[in-house]
């Protein structure tokens, strides 16, 4: 199967991952459209070639523009890339639903549980479009923006119930720095991008409290058991989480400065206040708004998840960062498994 160099995408929104990805698929051989609320990003984007508001220093393709009317960007489009905050994707995509074509195929890129509802964002988004699964796709794996935006080497897991969706969005993303591979386990890899989110929190808020690289590891580690036992009740294949979209994802955003969620965490083991920490990161930070989400299907699923359970607490306000640690380290022995 050859892939269809002709493809037309539509990207929702001009963030940086968003960005990323609009610039990956461009790279790819396909004619994207990014949809920017702001117009000076958008007029920016079509004269400069450049995002001004996360990537100033960037060129980027020819057949990457921008629109500010979301219609405009949908009409005909092959994929539609969602990148948004997903907390906003419900009352976002309600609106944009009766835009989207019969046969385009969507794709998320976003890392969260939905609040109060504790739904995936598949799951968002089939429910609010009407859209069968076999036409929504995620995109999840260890991909930094910055570091892609560079062309660094980076590769990702693209899941889809329908296998044949899922290498459509493959070979429209596949270039010489960007090696994505497919599945069809959803659940494993959405999962996977947004737990991980949590436990960088974690990882980070014990790096702010100079806890060493021993209490970083163990976070990692533990955390990537946890993930794993609530996706497999969940109905995820244990493998998923020891690919790129679980061990892989969890790596780059515990381990990196470029991670929102892990600058985040190191905020707050630092003493800032969550107020505090918001304000220091700056953009938009999937696991403060999910965390809570996450420890609620923990607890519908009958699932122990000790590190989301702390960090949902210290979050709320609940414990300090002292007690948090207490609370870990006290935790009664048992075998590793």
């Amino acid at each position: 199967m050859t892939q269809d160099r002709s493809a037309r995408v539509a990207v929702f929104s001009a963030g940086s991952w968003g960005t990323a990805v609009a610039k990956i698929m461009a790279d790819a051989g396909s004619d994207v459209l990014v949809y920017a609320r702001r117009s000076e990003i958008a007029d920016a984007i079509n004269t400069q070639h450049r995002n001004p508001g996360y990537f100033p220093d960037v060129d980027l393709p020819q057949r990457l523009a921008a629109t500010t009317d979301p219609a405009v960007a949908l009409d005909g489009a092959d994929f539609l890339v969602l990148s948004i905050p997903a907390q906003s994707l419900r009352g976002s995509l309600a609106a944009w639903a009766p835009l989207i074509g019969p046969d385009t195929v969507i794709v998320s890129l976003m890392k969260g549980i939905e609040r109060d509802t504790d739904l995936r964002a598949s799951e968002v988004i089939t429910e609010v479009t009407g859209i069968p699964t076999r036409r929504v796709a995620v995109l999840s794996g260890p991909n930094l923006a910055r570091e892609i935006m560079a062309g660094q080497p980076a590769a990702a897991t693209i899941a889809c119930p329908d296998e044949t969706a899922a290498i459509r969005v493959q070979q429209a993303c596949h270039t010489a720095y960007f090696r994505p591979y497919t599945s069809t386990d959803v659940v494993g890899c959405e999962l996977g991008g947004a737990v991980k989110n949590v436990i960088a929190l974690a990882v980070g808020i014990a790096s702010g409290m100079s806890l060493g690289h021993n209490a970083q590891a163990m976070l990692i580690t533990r955390g990537l058991a946890e993930t794993t036992r609530l996706a497999v009740a969940m109905g995820a294949h244990p493998a998923t989480l020891s690919g790129l979209a679980g061990l892989g994802d969890l790596v780059a955003t515990c381990s990196s400065p470029l991670s929102r969620n892990r600058t985040f965490g190191t905020h707050l083991g630092a003493g800032l206040s969550v107020e505090e920490a918001t304000a220091a990161t700056r953009q938009t930070t999937e696991g403060v708004k999910s965390a809570q989400a996450v420890l609620g299907l923990a607890h519908a699923y009958g699932v122990d998840m000790p590190i989301t359970d702390v960090v949902t607490a210290l979050l709320n306000g609940k414990i300090t960062r002292d007690q948090a640690t207490a609370a870990l380290m006290q935790r009664p022995p048992k075998p590793e498994r």
